[in-house]
């Protein structure tokens, strides 16, 4: 008998998904805050909506803001091309990827301490949704990662991020290290987050007070890549009360950027 193979997780699947969509370079946002929050920016380019009534109703003036006629369609017979575990609400809009711009757009200083996230090979979509809603309610200028190893916009990463997606600038990059020493240049002081690292998080953020300043994070289990954390300009550690106490990337995310808000106001 042939081993029995295993089931993707809804996450890869998506991935999948977004990357051979990128031909088309079309995405399908699904969930009624990801949905609004698209239709309701100008800045987005809109080709499709397939919504249920009582979808359609509860969008509500967001749909003519969106200036899209919207496809109506029986609950039962939804045929946005979702993964069948989506959890679409009965609103799914097409659409074109977002262009923030490029880095040195989106994160000159301009005679302010702004605050920056990077991420290193950080992949999963619901991720980078949490990290995309983080960085908005602290004032992030931008979050920062390389299309490679990174996680693209996807219907699950704007359903994660709550319409962070369509407000937080999110810039994938060529080259990590090279945004890394393009930032350095323009004055920021970058803190590699590393559990291994001997200097805690408020004492890095309070030496580097005044200037603006970068937060580096990595995937979860393997960290920061050799080369990223050499780049850094300090790691530091963001300090449990236990012994042993471990953050997902996204809550260590808000953590660090909560106390690069709360150290430097």
């Amino acid at each position: 008998m042939a081993p029995r193979s295993k089931k993707k997780p809804a996450w890869i699947v998506e991935k999948e998904r977004a990357r051979s969509a990128g031909t088309n370079e079309t995405v399908w946002l699904f969930g009624l805050h990801a949905v609004r929050d698209a239709l309701l920016n100008p800045a987005r380019e809109k080709m499709r909506l397939i919504v249920t009534k009582n979808a359609l109703d509860r969008l509500g003036d967001a749909v003519v803001q969106g200036k899209i006629e919207p496809e109506v369609v029986d609950p039962r017979k939804f045929s946005a091309p979702l993964d069948p575990q989506s959890v679409h609400q009965g609103a799914a809009l097409e659409v074109k990827p977002l262009d923030w711009g490029s880095l040195s757009e989106q994160c000159a200083p301009r005679g302010e301490n702004p605050v920056v996230v990077l991420l290193d090979r950080v992949t999963d979509p619901h991720n980078v949704g949490a990290i995309l809603r983080s960085s908005e309610v602290f004032g992030a200028r931008a979050v920062i990662s390389p299309h490679r190893h990174s996680a693209p916009e996807t219907g699950a990463l704007a359903k994660t991020a709550s319409g962070a997606l369509e407000r937080q600038p999110y810039l994938r990059i060529q080259n990590l290290a090279t945004a890394m020493r393009t930032l350095q240049d323009m004055g920021y002081y970058i803190i590699g987050l590393d559990g291994e690292a001997d200097v805690d998080l408020a004492i890095s953020l309070d030496r580097c007070s005044g200037m603006p300043v970068a937060l580096a994070l990595g995937a979860e289990g393997p960290g920061l890549r050799e080369l990223t954390r050499k780049t850094c300009d300090e790691l530091a550690k963001i300090t449990f009360a236990g012994d042993f106490g471990s953050l997902n990337v996204s809550n260590a995310t808000a953590v660090a950027l909560y106390a690069a808000g709360r150290l430097r106001c």
